[in-house]
């Protein structure tokens, strides 16, 4: 989810390039009694927004390309359009959230993803169509960096009961937009624009709930103005941990984008129907609920992390081994098992919190994994849609991810060895 780009909320929120400073709750009795039930509506309403503009058109990617004229290599950049914006505009969520008040900046983040959903349909062109992407993904990217802060702030005393909702919800929306977006276009006469142009309904109603208390947020900012403060860490650039984690960030987000932009695409190449092509990138998507509540539990007991990375490793081996020698026989199976690999997203976040003894190291450690690792992972897809466009098929683009994994592995099991970017500063405790 892959997802791609969210945080764990167990621990004070981080933004890719920089850090936000959570501002002091309000006193309980300033906040007004709505403002929680509204809360809780909002921050689901955002998390099932936060991928159907990406698995949505990864179901229908076909007939758009066919209808936009798009060339194997301009595909392939917009399946690259996700990681970039969420390296680019995640930089700029801590600066944003400190002059406007995180809930106005989600309730933008919002609104942009919607009018992105409403114009893109709505383009004759691959150009246009792009930039309506890249206006939604802004978006979410700003969201995916300021939801955990709002849950950290407003719910300090029931972090995991919003993690698990604000998970399941991510999980929900990115399964439900990989699923139904064909039976839908099939249901409202069969165009893609109008599969596509179905989920901005959805982002503007997330819009709403936002309203009230981005409203709220800036009558408590201006009665008691927060104050930033910046984090004081290790220098994480010198630091081989470091550089391992972000280099094992870059190559799981690869395999995630590569797998919502193209897995679809490999199995209608395949003979497979195109609904059951989105179902199948559903079950991919949807093996992270149970996995991402599991996989951080049992990398927390272990001092060493290393073999969870290999075991996950080793699924994707046989994932994309499967699609090469028999991708529509065993569909179902290497979806399970694509599925279980890309869960890779969670053991990363979970190995950043372990890696560093200080919650300022936290703090820039995940800025740096986070943003670096989207960086390495922009070229992914945009490789694999020239490889398939030059090649015509899968054979060389499927042999190219498979020995990705030979590196991702080897970084996960160097992340995940028993030590503190602190100790390889020299900053002791």
């Amino acid at each position: 989810m892959h997802d791609e780009d969210i945080q764990t909320m167990n621990r004070p929120a981080v933004a890719a390039g920089g850090s936000a400073a959570l501002p002091a709750p309000a006193p309980a009795d300033a906040a007004p009694k709505w403002l929680g039930p509204v809360l809780v509506v909002g921050i689901v309403l955002a998390a099932l927004n936060l991928r159907p503009a990406i698995t949505s058109l990864g179901a229908l990617f076909e007939e758009a390309r066919t209808g936009l004229h798009m060339s194997g290599t301009v595909a392939g950049l917009i399946t690259s359009v996700p990681a970039l914006c969420f390296a680019v505009f995640g930089v700029t969520a801590p600066r944003l959230s400190r002059r406007f008040g995180p809930a106005a900046v989600v309730c933008a983040g919002m609104a942009a993803v919607a009018a992105g959903l409403l114009i893109r349909p709505f383009t004759d062109n691959a150009a246009g169509f792009l930039a309506a992407s890249a206006l939604s993904l802004a978006g979410i990217a700003l969201t995916n960096v300021l939801l955990p802060v709002i849950v950290k702030r407003y719910f300090p005393d029931r972090v995991g009961t919003m993690t698990g909702l604000y998970s399941m919800a991510l999980a929900a929306g990115t399964s439900l937009a990989a699923a139904a977006t064909v039976p839908l276009t099939s249901a409202l006469g069969g165009s893609w624009r109008t599969g596509l142009l179905i989920w901005a309904v959805l982002a503007v109603a997330a819009v709403l709930p936002w309203l009230p208390i981005a409203a709220a947020g800036r009558r408590e900012k201006a009665a008691a103005p927060a104050t930033a403060t910046a984090a004081a860490g290790p220098s994480v650039v010198r630091s081989r941990t470091a550089w391992a984690l972000a280099c094992y960030f870059g190559l799981q987000a690869t395999g995630a984008y590569v797998t919502m932009g193209w897995l679809p695409q490999i199995f209608r190449d395949a003979g497979v129907s195109a609904s059951t092509a989105g179902v199948l990138l559903a079950v991919t998507m949807v093996m992270g609920v149970p996995l991402a509540f599991v996989i951080p539990g049992l990398a927390g007991r272990m001092r060493n992390q290393g073999p969870i990375a290999v075991v996950l490793g080793l699924f994707g081996f046989a994932g994309y081994l499967g699609l090469y020698l028999a991708p529509a026989a065993g569909a179902w199976a290497w979806a399970l098992l694509l599925g279980i690999s890309n869960c890779a997203f969670p053991l990363v976040i979970t190995m950043i919190g372990l890696r560093a003894k200080s919650p300022a190291g936290v703090v820039k450690l995940s800025a740096f994994a986070q943003s670096t690792g989207y960086l390495i992972s922009i070229p992914g897809p945009l490789v694999i849609g020239t490889l398939y466009q030059h090649s015509g098929g899968w054979d060389l683009p499927l042999a190219l991810m498979t020995a990705l994994l030979v590196p991702q592995i080897a970084l996960g099991v160097l992340a995940g060895r028993d030590r503190t970017i602190e100790d390889e500063c020299g900053m002791g405790d």
